[in-house]
């Protein structure tokens, strides 16, 4: 799996992505649920810019919601694997995890790492989840049960061994507490890197 980790949108190697959709095909799922706490309206525009901005770099996208899937779990997993390729937007890291674990989003990704043509875009939260420890953002995103369950999951996917720190010395609304996550990190010598808007990560990991 390759993992394209960005702070915020799609940031400075847009051309590596380019260069994927000419060796394999350019179809993507545009996962938005990071967001299903926000207000409809700034969903339907963030929607919109980040399709137009994919569409840019030449993906033809395909939305995913994954609260239609909520009763069908075998469905999910019927569209999914049809895919080489997913974008998940940012927004909250806690949301965005329980609307992952109660409709097995997280497991179909696990079974997408072996593959090496399959591509994995995220940022902010998106990129956030790919760790293994999501706790630390409780100083930025509100944890919340947002689907009505029991439980606050704060175990992200564990696909790279650090925390993926968004915004730092961005131009950033929250920048202050960003600031504080990494200055925790340091003072409990937690890995992570940090991450300044325009900014990717690229991992490639395996199984």
């Amino acid at each position: 799996m390759l993992l394209y980790l960005s702070s915020q949108k799609f940031g400075n190697k847009i051309n590596l992505l380019k260069n994927w959709i000419k060796e394999h095909d350019n179809k993507i799922l545009l996962v938005f649920n990071a967001m299903d706490a926000k207000d409809a309206e700034k969903v339907e525009n963030n929607i919109k810019e980040d399709r137009k901005l994919l569409e840019e770099i030449g993906f033809e996208v395909t939305i995913l919601d994954l609260k239609e899937y909520f009763d069908n779990n075998e469905k999910l997993k019927e569209k999914f694997m049809k895919y080489n390729a997913c974008c998940i937007m940012g927004g909250n890291v806690f949301v965005l995890r329980e609307a992952m674990k109660y409709r097995g989003l997280d497991k179909l990704l696990q079974e997408k790492i072996a593959s090496e043509d399959f591509l994995y875009i995220g940022y902010s939260a998106g990129s956030c989840v790919t760790g293994k420890d999501l706790k630390i953002f409780e100083q930025v995103d509100e944890p919340k049960k947002y689907y009505n369950k029991d439980n606050i999951f704060a175990e992200g996917l564990d696909f790279i061994d650090y925390i993926f720190i968004p915004h730092y010395k961005s131009d950033y609304h929250k920048v202050h507490l960003i600031e504080k996550i990494v200055e925790k990190c340091q003072r409990e010598n937690k890995k992570y890197k940090s991450v300044r808007d325009g900014e990717v990560i690229i991992e490639n990991i395996r199984g």
